[in-house]
């Protein structure tokens, strides 16, 4: 049973490569089934796209891990979880409020092969 304050977790951790080459041999058809627009916007406006489209996968599977973890939904498109970042530059996580995840928390990095990122939910 939920109580108040219950906390949730997920991370997650991809290969680069791997992303890159869906996108390579899928194009469009692969970006847009994953991404929103402004965070297709955000990914090809760096120099090299990649390794933010591949931050912006780990993230949203993070969050998916952390959400399903809760047994409030067991099935979420990945489209309705969209990764932005503030004036900082601060991964913001943006969802469908009927959630009632509070203030979602989210941590990217990556490196020369992998991306990686931590999810943490208040529910």
């Amino acid at each position: 049973m939920l109580t108040k304050n219950n906390f949730f977790i997920g991370t997650d951790i991809v290969e680069i490569e791997r992303i890159k080459n869906s996108i390579d041999k899928y194009g469009l058809k692969f970006i847009e089934k994953i991404y929103t627009p402004r965070e297709i916007k955000y990914c090809q406006n760096k120099e090299n796209c990649y390794p933010h489209f591949a931050g912006r996968f780990a993230a949203k599977e993070s969050v998916k891990k952390a959400i399903f973890s809760s047994k409030i939904i067991n099935q979420i498109d990945f489209k309705s979880i969209e990764i932005l970042n503030d004036s900082h530059g601060v991964p913001v996580v943006k969802m469908n409020e009927t959630l009632k995840i509070k203030n979602p928390q989210l941590s990217i990095s990556h490196e020369k092969k992998y991306a990686v990122a931590f999810a943490l939910l208040t529910l």
